[in-house]
């Protein structure tokens, strides 16, 4: 039998051939590897040299007086290509000028390999093909901006009519200290370029209004709401939820902490987010209950209060309201910069994998508690028919208006001190002398509820006198927010 060293033998001609053929696949694999390292060089540089030209060019341009000036002074080269020879004072047109640099197609393949991976042929497909509306560029929406652009989306339009401060630094994703005092657009456009050179980038310097907000958001495809304002916010949610335009809102990142009580929740199910309630409840005044996806954080509210106003501030009239735009009166609420990071990432990652036809699954609220709200409907039209001694169809209060009053004007707790949370909440009417409304209903534990009956409308009591004084200056308070809403509702209409 032939013995496993002469099958083996290195001089015999059989192992000769063997050893012949893997070195020659070895080089031949290392050939391979060889021509494509090299080529995907040559195309780098190639696009090194493009970039190169093409800022002498402009450079050239410059000095001859045919590019634009500012204050009598040219821009760099660096700023040159940036810019994309975009003019930031009109911002009318989506005309890809920006653009005018080709990027070989390997290339950008190579720098979205991790996403292709991700998402798949067809979801990168989509997202490259997509546009994306950011409004609002501050610590949000610039973060939103950043994630969008690197993650493949080929057109986005910056809207914001503000300028980066000093103060925007701790929050902001792509402004430095050579930035302050700039446009949040060019600044966020800028920083864009640097590391996605085939994307469409059209900034707008203006502020979103209602009046002609509907040319802004033109031909794109999703929109994301990082506005600080309410009114403004709820004049944009109202817009792309009646023109069926995709949109989803950030809530409020200011004074919060808690990473971990960030989440993607519908419009109609946030909790604990004072921005998120006024923006919820003007929004149903106008019609809307639901179908818009917001990121917004559970934390509830701890002991942070705004910044101190100068003291002109308190001459120009009243400042209890937290407003950004009404002249320009700013209430500054504390902000930890990491927060609105987060929210600016979580609205990029809905709105990327919506475009790319993987949503995320069903994100659930944290609390869902349509039940409840059946209940305390169905509860309080019991009581209100024993009350009138006859079958009541409908009330005057919908599950919608028990939800917000429930959740929106009193939490969730007990109208009576110390206002806890109710083991059985029940809805009775305030003031037996006034019908039922939404601003005469008050949410207490069913023993207080029975009660309340009994001696307010059986024994013809007052409610301050069975309660008390304080109670009833916190009815009377609570009361103001809702005729507040509703004077609103009928200024916008």
């Amino acid at each position: 039998m032939e013995s496993i060293t002469s099958r083996f033998d290195p001089r015999s001609h059989k192992t000769q051939l063997v050893f012949t053929a893997l070195a020659a696949s070895a080089l031949t694999a290392a050939a391979i590897t060889s021509y494509n390292s090299y080529s995907r060089q040559q195309k780098r540089n190639e696009l090194n040299r493009q970039v190169l030209t093409s800022v002498a060019t402009r450079s050239s341009s410059e000095r001859d007086g045919g590019g634009s000036k500012k204050n009598g002074t040219s821009p760099r080269p660096e700023q040159i290509y940036l810019n994309g020879g975009v003019d930031y004072g009109s911002g009318d047109s989506w005309d890809g000028s920006a653009s005018s640099i080709s990027y070989d197609e390997d290339l950008v393949r190579e720098q979205l390999a991790r996403n292709y991976a991700f998402f798949g042929e067809e979801g990168m497909q989509k997202i490259r093909g997509a546009s994306v509306a950011v409004i609002g560029c501050g610590g949000v929406g610039s973060w939103a901006a950043v994630m969008l652009a690197r993650s493949g989306v080929a057109k986005i339009r910056l809207v914001d009519f503000d300028n980066v401060t000093l103060s925007s630094l701790n929050r902001h994703a792509a402004a430095g200290l050579a930035d302050v005092g700039t446009l949040k657009v060019k600044c966020l456009e800028n920083a864009l370029r640097k590391f996605s050179r085939w994307i469409e980038i059209d900034p707008r310097a203006r502020l979103w209004k209602k009046e002609d907000g509907g040319a802004l958001l033109e031909g794109v495809d999703w929109v994301i709401d990082a506005i600080d304002n309410i009114g403004t916010k709820v004049d944009l949610l109202h817009y792309c939820h009646s023109n069926n335009i995709k949109v989803f809102s950030s809530m409020g990142a200011g004074a919060k902490s808690d990473p971990s009580r960030v989440q993607i929740s519908d419009v109609s199910y946030t909790v604990y987010d004072p921005l998120a309630r006024s923006v919820r409840r003007r929004l149903r005044l106008l019609g809307v209950h639901s179908g818009i996806p917001v990121v917004y954080s559970t934390e509830a509210p701890g002991d942070v209060k705004l910044l101190p106003l100068p003291e002109e501030e308190f001459r120009k009239g009243d400042v209890k309201e937290l407003g950004v735009l009404e002249d320009f009166r700013v209430r500054i609420l504390p902000v930890l910069g990491s927060l609105p990071s987060i929210f600016g990432l979580h609205a990029a990652t809905y709105v990327l994998c919506e475009l790319a036809g993987k949503p995320i699954s069903n994100p659930l609220p944290v609390k869902n508690r349509r039940k409840l709200y059946e209940r305390l409907n169905r509860d309080l039209q019991l009581r209100e028919q024993r009350i009138v001694g006859e079958t009541i169809n409908r009330l005057p209060i919908d599950e919608d208006d028990v939800f917000m009053v429930f959740e929106d004007v009193y939490r969730g707790r007990s109208i009576l001190p110390p206002h806890d949370v109710p083991n059985k909440p029940a809805l009775v009417r305030w003031d037996y002398a006034r019908p039922l409304s939404v601003d005469n209903v008050v949410p207490m534990d069913q023993p207080d509820a029975d009660k309340h009956i009994r001696r307010c409308h059986d024994l013809k009591e007052r409610p301050e006198n069975v309660w008390g004084e304080e109670v009833k200056v916190i009815y009377e308070r609570r009361k103001r927010e809702i005729l507040k809403d509703k004077q609103w509702f009928m200024e916008m209409s």
